[in-house]
């Protein structure tokens, strides 16, 4: 340190000088490198460390001053894609920028708006996205330049929010409002980016869309505090104002909340965020602002950046510190030597010190940058603990806000209890009071009896009266207690007891009537006794005295009853009071009711006017659909005159196919004609079959003019002639179905008359076939399938007499599942009948369209090998129907088992495709018969499945299953009988192996039979062999074909060459 003092101090501010401009110049450097590798032409997204470096720089010149002194000169409108990511730098330079970043880009406001009209005007996709962008950013600096108390990273706590909103109900309505203008510039942008993307079936994992998808990163770290802070300024403005008032915010904010969900949705689904950002999940539905507790079930979506992995290549340091290092000495002597000349051979050690210096503060400066970049992988690591602690915090706040909740219901509860104890003291207070009242009557009238008795013995009759008048007396006022008691307790009883206290009364009086009249009569007697009683009279002044304190009890009495009915009536005031509120409220619901009956009456002539619109919409829907029907059959009947069709031809047959489709097809236009009639609301019928008849009938209409061009010149006039009259029906007919008032009148029957000519002529024009008085193969077949059909007939009706026979003999459970097992093998038998119906009707198609000129036995004997097949597998559906039933019979019986109803079940399967297979060898692909058969086959397959669903259910009902109870078993026990069971697993695995090698010996016998049979068939080939009768002759139905006939073709024969 002394040697440096002692340097001259000219020569210290010149090193230092020129230190910091080369630290100044190698920043510069480093600002604009990272600028252009992050801000370029590729359609690739930003590197993270590029847009650190650049974020780093703000802080460290607390500013954006070099980050816009370069980009001012970047040429953005030449390239949409240099735009896009310069609007991506400058939004992560906003949120994650210094302080200072937003005062600095307040001054290019201009030059970002001029960014956005450019790209705006112009028809290209990413600049459509520039311009939402910078929409977007302009948007957030007036925000936070308003609102200086929200930082551009948006993160504040809920007391910042609070104070910043304040008070007044109109700062806060004007917040929430910026608040979701804010919220819509953000939706916006990421609704254009995934609309791009869904444009063009963009994967993820690609650098162009990754170069569109980055900047959503900060957009969903935004758009998770925005929607945060609306949701509890919503809830602040609904404690303020009325709910009806903030309709239109509770609209907005339900749209805003289902865009947010969806975007957080699609991009949760993306793998390209999966490993950036930890998107948060919404709730399933928006809160409910109407109800203010819901607020404490609102949950903080907190967004968390994952720590960043270490980058395959060295990150670059901010200032080169090993060029600084080796620059500045020989640019220190140079100056050092320009001063004072160069030294004379000897190295100072001044020099050496700095030197050594130097060294040291480089080393500093890089173990300074290590710090830094340590300190900001921990302020990363504490920003998603704290995000997961407020997480945490908002749970515990939404726990306390339904504990306050439960408090209020329990505090409620409990003061309801305590008002129902007072009101039970009180009643126990008065009782108790008027029992103590009734004790103390009761201990004077005591005292009063002993005093009479003493006068009793002294003045015989006289007090015996005066004792029962006393006696009287006491009983009047025991009844005025018990009715005063009874009032208090009863009140709805008062006037019953009034009228027994009053009759008491009565009854009294009239006694008292008789004892003066017996006072009359001793009247006399009293004369006599008055003198002996002149004595006595100090002690009848006491008693009247006494008498006179009963009647002024009496009188206390009589005014606690009074007070007692002036609680009565003031309770009746109460109860008319209570009246009066229930007709009030009666009253208010009865005009609610008008209200709500006005509103019914409004809407039922919105719902009529809706509905017209509906008819008058449904009529226009079927006026187009005639119209292009009768474009269609105008264009088919030009096609009659035209010369360019005359070199078409069709054959009699395809126009017989076409004619009778066309004739159906009328079928169901006159269904739809006819519901379309009964509700004009729905049109969905008559426009299909108005559809599909134009296109059968023009293309019979055509086909028909192609089959005259071959058809002699009779049959060809007529048919022409025919299809023309065809069509203008046709048109007649739809001419009609344009106006309302014939719509009703519309009849098909001349159109059905003109398609019948067509299907006549199409008969008569078609190639006769020989009758053929021999027995040959063709009609080995056709008995064949009329065998197969009476032996299925003759298994349903075989069922019916199993199902008559197992109601009578079985009862319950087992009732039950016997029906259930007959009738779904009923349902199978009638879906194989109707496969083998359909299966013939399929093999006539095909012997027509394929024996051309030929006779049909001879079509046979050329392809005898598929013929054969046809035969054996209709052989074997009538073997696997007879079998069907046998089994259901044994099984129905109890002397068979479940598993062989199951086994036929698949074989049936297996032999109707058999069937389906060999039918369909030969036909064409576009025919309706083969479409039918195989409708058919999946249906028998179906019925085949119930029937099995049904056998094992059956089989489940029926068995009874041990309850497998170890509870009373030891460990030695247990264990004895797991090894028990564990033999007998193995040992029925060992035999289960067994038979699966028997079943599969088996299969290969059954193969190698039917392969020799196929290799005798292949040498005894002649040019027309003729089918062996020992080959076609049927077996029994209870034996299988194959297993008692060694002969039988188990394969689909077929011609060589021939396709499934």
């Amino acid at each position: 340190m002394n040697s440096i003092k002692s340097v001259p101090a000219r020569v210290l501010s010149r090193r230092g000088g020129h230190s910091l401009e080369a630290e100044r110049e190698q920043f510069d450097k480093s600002q604009a490198i990272s600028i252009s590798k992050a801000i370029n032409t590729q359609e690739a997204p930003v590197k993270e460390k590029h847009a650190r470096r650049i974020i780093l720089g703000t802080h460290h010149e607390k500013g954006a001053f070099t980050f816009w002194s370069y980009a001012i000169g970047l040429p953005l409108p030449s390239s949409a894609i240099l735009s896009w990511k310069f609007c991506h730098v400058l939004h992560k330079v906003l949120r994650d920028g210094h302080p200072n970043v937003l005062q600095d880009c307040q001054r290019y406001r201009s030059n970002i708006r001029e960014t956005g009209d450019l790209w705006g005007h112009l028809h290209d996709r990413y600049g459509q996205l520039v311009s939402i962008y910078t929409r977007l950013l302009l948007t957030k600096i007036s925000f936070h330049a308003k609102h200086p108390e929200f930082p551009p990273s948006l993160e504040v706590s809920d007391e910042v929010l609070e104070k910043t909103a304040g008070t007044d109900v109109n700062n806060i309505f004007q917040l929430t409002v910026e608040l979701f203008d804010y919220l819509d510039c953000e939706l916006k942008l990421s609704e254009s980016v995934f609309r791009q993307l869904n444009t063009s079936m963009a994967v993820s994992q690609m650098s162009a869309v990754q170069c569109r998808l980055a900047p959503l990163i900060q957009v969903i770290q935004d758009c998770s505090h925005l929607y945060h802070y609306s949701v509890k300024l919503m809830f602040k403005l609904h404690s303020c104002l009325p709910a009806d008032t903030l309709q239109g915010h509770r609209d907005r904010f339900h749209e805003q909340f289902r865009s947010l969900k969806n975007f957080f949705k699609k991009a949760s689904d993306m793998l390209y965020f999966k490993r950036l950002i930890q998107i948060p999940r919404l709730p399933e539905s928006p809160p409910n602002f109407l109800r203010a507790s819901a607020l404490a079930e609102h949950v903080k979506p907190v967004v968390v950046i994952p720590e960043e992995a270490p980058e395959d290549e060295e990150p670059e340091n901010l200032i080169e510190i090993s060029t600084a290092s080796t620059t500045e000495p020989q640019i220190t002597s140079d100056i050092f030597e320009q001063t004072f000349g160069p030294p004379n051979g000897i190295r100072d050690d001044r020099d050496a010190q700095i030197e050594s210096l130097k060294k040291e503060v480089d080393m500093l400066r890089a173990e300074m940058d290590k710090i830094k970049l340590e300190a900001q992988r921990y302020i990363t690591q504490l920003k998603a603990q704290v995000n997961s602690l407020e997480g945490e915090v908002e749970e515990q706040r939404k726990q306390k806000q339904k504990a306050l909740v439960d408090n209020e219901q329990l505090r409620d509860e409990l003061e309801r209890l305590q008002r129902a104890k007072q009101d039970s003291d009180r009643s126990q207070r008065l009782c108790a009071e008027a029992e103590k009242k009734a004790n103390a009557t009761e201990i004077r009238y005591t005292k009063l009896k002993e005093k009479h008795s003493e006068l009793i013995n002294t003045h015989a009759e006289l007090l015996r009266k005066n004792a029962d008048t006393a006696k009287q007396l006491t009983v009047t006022q025991q009844s005025q207690e018990e009715v005063a008691r009874v009032k208090e307790q009863l009140a709805f009883q008062v006037e019953q007891v009034k009228r027994e206290a009053e009759m008491k009364l009565e009854d009294q009086s009239v006694q008292m009537e008789q004892l003066r009249q017996e006072l009359d009569a001793r009247r006399d007697e009293l004369d006599q006794a008055q003198r002996s009683l002149s004595h006595a009279k100090q002690a009848g002044a006491e008693l009247s005295a006494q008498v006179e304190a009963l009647h002024a009890e009496k009188e206390v009495l009589r005014r606690s009853v009074s007070e007692k009915e002036c609680e009565l009536l003031s309770t009746r005031g109460l109860v008319e009071e209570k009246e009066l509120q229930l007709s009030q409220e009666v009253d208010k619901a009865t005009r609610e009711i008008r209200d709500l009956q006005g509103r019914l009456l409004e809407k039922s002539n919105q719902e009529q006017s809706l509905q017209q619109k509906l008819l008058d919409e449904q009529f226009s829907i079927l006026q187009e659909t005639v119209r292009e029907a009768e474009d269609i059959l105008r264009d088919s009947v030009a096609k009659l005159d035209d010369p360019l069709h005359v070199r078409c031809t069709s054959s009699p047959d395809y126009l017989l196919s076409r004619a009778q489709a066309a004739l159906e097809s009328t079928d169901a236009l006159e269904n739809g004609h006819a519901q379309y009639m009964a509700s004009m609301a729905d049109a969905a019928g008559l426009v299909g079959a108005l559809a599909l008849f134009a296109h059968l009938t023009a293309d019979t209409i055509v086909n028909g003019s192609a089959t005259s061009h071959l058809a002699p010149t009779d049959h060809a006039d007529r048919l022409t002639e025919t299809c023309r009259d065809c069509g203008q029906q046709s048109l007649d007919y739809l001419g009609k179905l344009k106006d309302k008032q014939t719509l009703g009148c519309a009849e098909l029957g001349d159109v059905r008359r003109a398609l019948r000519g067509i299907l006549q002529l199409a008969q008569e024009l078609r190639p006769k076939s020989l009758d053929i008085k021999q027995e040959e193969l063709g009609d080995m077949v056709e008995k064949e399938m009329a065998s197969t059909s009476e032996a299925i007939e003759d298994a349903v009706r075989r069922i019916e007499d199993m199902m008559s026979q197992a109601r009578n003999e079985s009862s319950g459970v087992k009732l039950e599942v016997n029906e259930r097992i007959l009738n779904s093998c009923t349902d199978l038998m009638k879906a194989i009948r109707l496969l083998v119906t359909t299966s013939t009707n399929l093999q006539k198609e095909i012997v027509e369209s394929g024996r051309g000129a030929a006779t049909t036995q001879e079509f046979y004997a050329k392809n005898s090998r598929w013929t054969e097949g046809l035969i054996s597998a209709s052989k074997a559906v009538g073997w696997g129907a007879t079998q069907l039933v046998e089994s259901a019979d044994r099984v129905v019986l109890h002397t068979g088992k479940y598993e062989e109803l199951i086994v036929c079940s698949h074989e049936i399967a297996a032999s109707t495709a058999q069937l389906v297979a060999a039918s369909k060898v030969k036909a064409e692909k576009s025919s309706r018969n083969l479409g039918r058969l195989q409708e058919c086959s999946r249906n028998v397959n179906e019925m085949a499945a119930n029937v099995v669903a049904s056998t094992k259910s059956g089989q489940e009902q029926i068995e009874e299953k041990d309850t497998m109870d170890f509870s009373g078993m030891s460990l030695i026990k247990l264990k004895k009988e797991e090894m028990e069971t564990q033999v007998k697993v193995l040992e029925l695995e060992k035999r289960l192996e067994g038979e699966r090698v028997r079943l599969g010996e088996l299969r290969k016998q059954h193969y190698a039979l039917a392969g020799a049979y196929d290799e005798a068939e292949d040498g005894e080939a002649k040019p027309a062999p003729a089918p062996r009768r020992g080959i076609l002759k049927k077996p029994p139905l209870a034996q299988k074909p194959g297993r008692g006939e060694p002969e039988r073709d188990t394969g689909l024969c077929l011609p060589h060459g021939a396709n499934i």
